[in-house]
């Protein structure tokens, strides 16, 4: 019976078949220059070999070379090009190089030519996922559960995608297929748990609760079951049980992921400083055809950026890491963090930013002139913008304080926000992040808009209109249908934001006295 380990060892000697073995543990125990030695030997002998230039590039990868690695890679392909797993390594090769495209060329490769392989299907899933592309990645990924049913990654990937194109109810049985298979799958509890319009049932109760009495439930699962039992009972009306479940898994949150307090204030301290004089920018339009949506989460950014991308000139993009890794990139060139080159910085090196975010982001403006970047935390970078893109539009989504807070309480995201686990974190966040946004909106009024989330509620065509003039757009119908936009949406807001504006969202006067420790931290008076 021919393996395909076999097959990879093709026109090799058992000595050399020894050899490459041998290379391949050291490639696993992390010994590679013994690794490099023993494939060196190979590829004296066979210079061509697939399987020996394979492991040479994932070499090259692990030892931070990843322009070799995909060198490598070409080189192997080029003669055999029928290879489908060297594309599918080459694919890997491009991600890690932050070559997303390159990736998925590789991946689409890969699965042409061997339409059964599930690791590359999954990783052209999940590659569109990760890019916004989320009808795409629904294509791959159901390939990827087609030929592996029990694949628990690709299940919730899938579930994920269809929540953001706003099926509900396929995402719900690819979950619900998941929690079969692995009762604990935080991840499946989870995406359960987000989609807002579909409650959690009785029996969704009894199995989370026996769930979290286990004593091997990995931590991580445990976290977001406790959010699902917390947003169980709250739908229940079972306002202390609700409390008490998400108590408990916030805590297990924050002893995890811990966050100091004093490190956010030493920055909110240092980059209003910093950004209080830049240079006057070479091009006062540059990056007019971007809209920021900034401020904390869960305070209504998702709902305002849905709105816009209603308008026929608008590409709603979701939460783009750009900005923030444009601005990590020049830390990394300058050997120095973010905010402390900030006067090292001239008109010209702003204005090089500024068109290397652009350049970033072009494919969301192929088909439409403006797109919105909806990154909550880009709030912390504003204070740049106006040497950076100064002509960008920035709006500030605000939401009643203890709503806010207690939302970012309720949810747990998908990258957590780690201020988001304790009650002073999240007042400290909140009061900063206002606190920044005042003074720099102050320095810039043209392009630095407040909009409050119950504004809107309360006078939905006038905040619409208003939105609308503040980011240089004609009114157009459509925004005021915004629900009806038929979009990808990438938050966990996907749901609500395909409904009507309604008026009965608060959910803290339910609480009462519980919340008091959120009313004492925020400044506000106790029930």
């Amino acid at each position: 019976m021919t393996t395909t380990a076999s097959v990879r060892m093709a026109g090799l000697g058992p000595e050399d078949v020894e050899v490459l073995h041998a290379a391949a543990r050291a490639i696993r125990d992390h010994s590679p220059a013994q690794a490099e030695r023993l494939l060196g030997k190979i590829l004296a002998r066979h210079p061509t070999h697939a399987e020996a230039l394979r492991l040479l590039a994932i070499l090259h990868l692990n030892t931070r070379r990843g322009a070799l690695a995909i060198q490598t890679l070409q080189a192997a392909i080029s003669h055999h090009p029928g290879d489908a797993l060297l594309q599918c390594d080459l694919g890997n090769a491009h991600a890690a190089c932050g070559d997303h495209a390159g990736a998925i060329n590789a991946w689409e490769h890969a699965c042409v030519l061997a339409p059964d392989q599930v690791t590359a299907w999954f990783n052209l899933g999940r590659a569109h996922q990760q890019q916004g592309e989320s009808r795409a990645a629904i294509n791959a990924l159901q390939q990827a559960c087609a030929l592996a049913p029990d694949l628990l990654p690709a299940k919730i990937l899938l579930g994920d995608a269809l929540v953001h194109i706003g099926r509900f109810e396929d995402a719900t049985q690819q979950y619900r297929d998941a929690v079969r298979l692995h009762p604990t799958c935080g991840d499946a509890w989870r995406g359960l748990s987000s989609i807002k319009t579909v409650a959690l049932s009785d029996a969704d109760a009894l199995l989370l609760s026996t769930q979290l009495q286990r004593r091997d439930t990995a931590d991580s699962d445990r976290i977001a079951m406790g959010h699902a039992l917390g947003k169980l009972q709250e739908d229940r009306g079972c306002y202390p049980q609700a409390h008490a479940a998400l108590v408990a898994a916030n805590a297990l949150q924050r002893k995890l992921t811990p966050w100091r307090v004093q490190d956010f204030t030493d920055y909110i301290e240092q980059v209003l400083v910093m950004t209080s004089e830049l240079p006057a920018p070479i091009d006062p339009e540059l990056g007019r055809e971007a809209i920021f949506i900034v401020g904390l989460p869960r305070s209504g950014s998702t709902l305002f950026e849905q709105i816009l991308a209603a308008h026929p000139d608008v590409e709603g993009a979701g939460e783009l890491p750009d900005l923030g890794n444009v601005i990590q990139r020049e830390s990394r060139r300058r050997q120095m963090p973010f905010p402390a080159w900030i006067q090292q910085v001239d008109a010209a090196d702003w204005h090089r930013l500024g068109l290397e975010y652009l350049e970033r982001t072009a494919r969301w403006r192929s088909s439409k002139s403006c797109f919105v970047d909806k990154m909550p935390e880009n709030w912390k970078l504003a204070g740049v913008l106006r040497a950076m893109l100064p002509g960008a539009t920035v709006i500030e989504s605000r939401r009643d304080p203890l709503e806010t807070a207690w939302s970012c309480f309720k949810q747990q995201f998908y990258n957590q926000p780690h201020f988001a686990c304790d009650v002073g974190d999240i007042a400290a966040y909140l009061h900063g992040c206002e606190r920044a946004m005042d003074q720099w909106r102050a320095r810039d009024p043209e392009h630095l808009h407040l909009h409050r989330y119950e504004d809107l509620l309360a006078g939905p065509e006038t905040g619409i209109r208003t939105l609308l003039a503040d980011c240089g757009l004609e009114f157009d119908p459509a925004c005021l249908d915004f629900h009806a936009a038929n979009r990808s949406v990438r938050t966990a807001s996907a749901a609500q934001v395909r409904q009507p504006l309604r008026g009965d969202t608060a959910r803290s006067p339910h609480y009462g006295a519980l919340l008091d420790p959120f009313r004492h931290a925020l400044g506000l008076p106790a029930s």
